[in-house]
Formats: structure tokens, C-alpha cells, sequence
């Protein structure tokens, strides 16, 4: 008798029903489920909700993969020893910085998600399949352990559960994480030494009065909003070789996973032209103020509202939120005419934040999280003028 069989045999028979939950979500992942329809009354389709978190997953990879060797890169190449980034000591490191991160992120969530799918009754449900991948993803290399943890807990009861669990919640859980690291912890999420391996440590050896080097490892957004000169070049913010976020640099990847996402249906096109578009727009009004001179070069915006508005695609943590968390079908806007002013408003509030908030430069999150809150009152409004167009078509036709 296979693992299967016994599995199976087990799920029957009901043995530890209060467990069952628990077992439901092993045998899940690993297998098919053993009932199907026989009857002609459905309507039988490839893309459930395993499928559809199984190919969020796989347009991840790349990043991940990439994030660890940029994260070796960018350690040893601000430690003075340079290596080659497609280098075994480079993906060694960064897989021994980046894999404690995944554990933590799947055990601790999916640990919360068990225990409230035990506590309610019901299965376990597959969203945080995807959260988990992508909360490693958006997080400085080096944050504590800990830290992260207390912040997945958060992320999950508060985003999630108490809404009602995967399909109800109006917030992504993965942005959620975030944003309580941001305002809980904001030296580890803003700081401009947090972004590199290594960095705050050699950081904390200077202070205390060591005869060392001084590091920088913030981000290209930091520099400019401090009114630094840029030392990258658009070919290495565009394949990624940038200190940053695990998995958030490299526009290069993060574009083609946009496209196989199009392509297999899973993410709304819509919502990644828009959400361009209307950062664009931002940054090109941006550029107009500095053109001119209602903004001088001594100001604190003017960093970064003199760069060009198309390099504001490249930098941050932009397209990754647009490709990953701006397209949650659960949160996002679902109508189609929704999608557009919903991811158009994302990108255009997206740059009006890295401008103006100087501390914090990283305007996506806040964007998305707030258009999450306004995406049903859109498709309320696109519905509700639908419906009187028609209505007084209908009227026009019986007059």
C-alpha cells in the first residue's frame, strides 16, 4: 500500500478528527484531492486556487534565486572583496542569508494558519502558499529573526484570519507584514545601512570606536533622497546588481515573471500597464515642476524629483509591487474599467509618496495598501454606472 493509500485510509476512517485539518493540509499539498464530480451539472476547470498560488510561486523562484546571489555579491563587494556575481562564494552566501528567512516565513505563517483552521473547523487554505514567498522577498537581508516573526503573526491574524481568511481579507497579508516592520521597527526598514550583509554590524564596530572602514549599504531611493549622486548605472538597476530588498531589485526578472503571470492568466495585465502609466505621469509632473525652477536644486525634493521620470520604474521596490501584490485578484479591483483607475492610481500615488516622504521613499506599499481599501468602493461606482446606462437604454427601447 502506497503513502497515498494509507493517507487516505486514514482521512476515512477519522482517525484525530480535531487534527483533521491539520492532515487535510498535508495530504493536499502533497496529492490531488480523492473526490471529484461525476455528475454533468459543473463545470470542470484547470485554475483552482493550488494552480493558480503554484504559478505565483514558480514566477518567484527566479527572484529568490537572484536575491541570493545579490546578496552575496553585495556583501563581499562592499567589504572590499569583490567576486563575480555568478560566483559559487556569492550564491553560498546569500543562500545561507536568504534560506533562514523562507523557513521562518513558512513556519511561523503557516503555523497560524493551521492552528486557526483547527480552532474554526476548517481546512487549511493554500493564500499563504504565496505570502510566504513573498514576504522573504521584500525584507532586509540581515532583519532579526524575531523580528520577522512577530511580524508574519501579526501580518496573518490581523491581515487575514480576522477577516475570515483567504478570499474575505481586504488588505495583502504580504504588504500587511511589511508595513507593521516599517512602523514597528522603522531603523531596520529605513535605515541606510540595512540593505547589504554585514553592513549594520561594521556599523555598530564603528561606533563603539573599532578602526574600520564605514560601509554604505542603502538603497539607490535613500541616495537620492538625500540629495546623493547615484553612482549605478541603468543596465544595474535594470538587471538588479543594487543593494535592496531580497528579491525586489532586479526589474529585469520581475518583468518577465509579469509576462508569464499575462501570459498563464493568473495576473491582470491591466493593472501592470496602469499602474506604469500613472507613475509616469507623476514623474513627469515631477520633472515639469523642476524644469521650471518652482523647485531649487537645495531642497529636500529635489533628488528625487529631478530623476527622470522613467528610471522611477527601475528603482525601489516599484515593479515588484505592481507585478505581485497590486494584482492579488483578492484584494485588487475586479472590474475591468476598475482595474485601470485602480492600478493607475497605484502608480501615481506610489511616486507622490517616494517624493514627499523623504524618510520613508518607498512609496508602493502604502499605495497598494491604500487602494486595497478603495477597490471596492471603484468596482461599487463602475457597477452602479453600468447598471443606470443599461437602465436607461432599457427605457429608451420600451418608450
Amino acid at each position: 500500500m502506497g503513502l497515498k493509500e494509507k493517507l487516505h485510509n486514514i482521512k476515512v476512517k477519522g482517525e484525530g478528527k480535531k487534527w483533521l485539518p491539520a492532515f487535510e493540509a498535508v495530504h493536499t499539498f502533497l496529492y490531488t484531492p480523492n473526490e471529484t464530480t461525476h455528475s454533468g451539472g459543473h463545470i470542470k476547470g484547470a485554475d483552482d486556487l493550488k494552480r493558480t498560488m503554484s504559478m505565483v510561486v514558480l514566477a518567484l523562484i527566479p527572484c529568490l534565486i537572484f536575491g541570493m546571489f545579490n546578496t552575496g555579491f553585495q556583501h563581499f563587494k562592499a567589504f572590499g572583496e569583490p567576486v563575480a556575481f555568478l560566483s559559487i562564494d556569492a550564491f553560498w552566501f546569500g543562500f545561507l542569508k536568504v534560506l533562514p528567512l523562507v523557513v521562518v516565513s513558512y513556519v511561523v505563517g503557516l503555523g497560524i494558519e493551521v492552528l486557526f483552521a483547527i480552532i474554526k473547523g476548517h481546512e487549511v487554505e493554500e493564500g499563504y502558499f504565496v505570502t510566504g514567498m513573498l514576504v522573504p522577498l521584500i525584507v532586509p537581508i540581515d532583519i532579526p529573526l524575531w523580528m520577522l516573526s512577530v511580524a508574519v503573526i501579526f501580518g496573518v491574524v490581523i491581515g487575514k484570519e480576522i477577516f475570515g481568511g483567504t478570499g474575505m481579507n481586504i488588505l495583502n497579508p504580504a504588504l500587511t507584514i511589511r508595513a507593521f516592520l516599517f512602523f514597528a521597527y522603522p531603523t531596520w526598514m529605513s535605515g541606510d545601512k540595512v540593505w547589504v550583509s554585514g553592513a549594520v554590524e561594521r556599523a555598530n564596530e564603528i561606533m563603539e570606536g573599532a578602526n574600520l572602514d564605514a560601509i554604505s549599504g542603502e538603497t539607490i531611493l535613500g541616495s537620492l533622497a538625500q540629495g546623493k549622486e547615484v553612482v549605478y548605472s541603468v543596465y544595474d538597476m535594470f538587471f538588479g546588481f543594487i543593494p535592496g530588498s531580497v528579491g525586489e531589485t532586479s526589474t529585469f526578472l520581475i518583468l518577465l515573471a509579469g509576462l508569464f503571470l499575462i501570459f498563464t492568466k493568473i495576473a491582470s495585465w491591466r493593472i501592470m500597464l496602469s499602474a506604469a502609466l500613472g507613475a509616469l505621469v507623476m514623474g513627469l509632473i515631477f520633472n515639469t515642476v523642476v524644469d521650471t525652477g518652482i523647485i531649487s536644486e537645495g531642497s529636500k525634493f529635489y533628488g528625487l524629483m529631478s530623476t527622470e521620470f522613467w528610471r522611477h520604474l527601475l528603482i525601489g521596490g516599484f515593479a515588484f509591487g505592481v507585478v505581485f501584490m497590486a494584482t492579488d485578484p483578492v484584494t485588487g479591483s475586479q472590474t475591468n474599467k476598475g482595474k485601470w483607475i485602480y492600478g493607475f492610481l497605484i502608480g501615481f500615488i506610489s511616486i507622490l509618496i517616494r517624493v514627499f516622504n523623504p524618510a520613508y521613499p518607498e512609496g508602493v506599499m502604502l499605495a497598494i495598501l491604500l487602494m486595497n481599501v478603495f477597490a471596492p468602493t471603484i468596482d461599487h461606482y463602475i457597477v452602479q454606472g453600468n447598471m443606470k446606462r443599461r437602465l436607461k437604454r432599457l427605457k429608451v427601447k420600451t418608450a
